[in-house]
């Protein structure tokens, strides 16, 4: 399962990387569309969706009843479903500013580390009590790291649709 899961996190990243390559600087923070989001601003909600989870891992966890991966089928369906278009949460909305696209690569590739070092080195089945997906509950590590996946898998279909405009 842990090995699995190790590909999953480095594919998507490298997946994420190679689609951010189609983009240079001058064009990192150019609104494509009326109603969508820079290249820029939608790297930034991914940042910022999926930072911090060292500190959701190690504080308040439970080992409690249920299956370690029961919530990976509705997490499938909100965030793989690209027919559906959702509102952010005002907690990881990327700001209205100028983005640098070396900077936030490398934001990126420090999360990477941290969700590979989770993956591999801390208890999957620990619920994590402070993270809470609206309408879905509290999360396993293993159902955390699989929502980083599924998340920016589809922010990385919403860039290419970006990039094909």
């Amino acid at each position: 399962m842990k090995a699995g899961l190790l590909q999953e996190v480095q594919n998507t990243f490298a997946a994420l990387y190679k689609t951010l390559s189609l983009f240079d600087q001058s064009e990192i923070n150019v609104i494509p569309f009326e109603g969508s989001w820079t290249p820029g601003q939608v790297t930034r909600h991914i940042i910022k969706a999926t930072s911090g989870f060292h500190k959701v891992c190690d504080i308040n966890t439970k080992k409690l009843n249920g299956a370690i991966d029961e919530k990976i089928p509705v997490l499938k369906e909100i965030f793989l479903n690209f027919d559906v278009k959702y509102n952010s949460p005002e907690s990881v909305y990327p700001e209205d500013r100028e983005y640098d696209k070396n900077e936030l690569v490398s934001r990126l590739q420090k999360i990477e580390s941290e969700i590979l070092d989770i993956a591999e080195n801390y208890d999957l089945s620990l619920t994590c009590l402070d993270f809470e997906i609206p309408g879905v509950g509290n999360l396993t590590i293993y159902e955390l790291i699989n929502f980083a996946i599924f998340h920016t898998k589809r922010h990385i279909h919403q860039l290419k649709v970006i990039h094909e405009k």
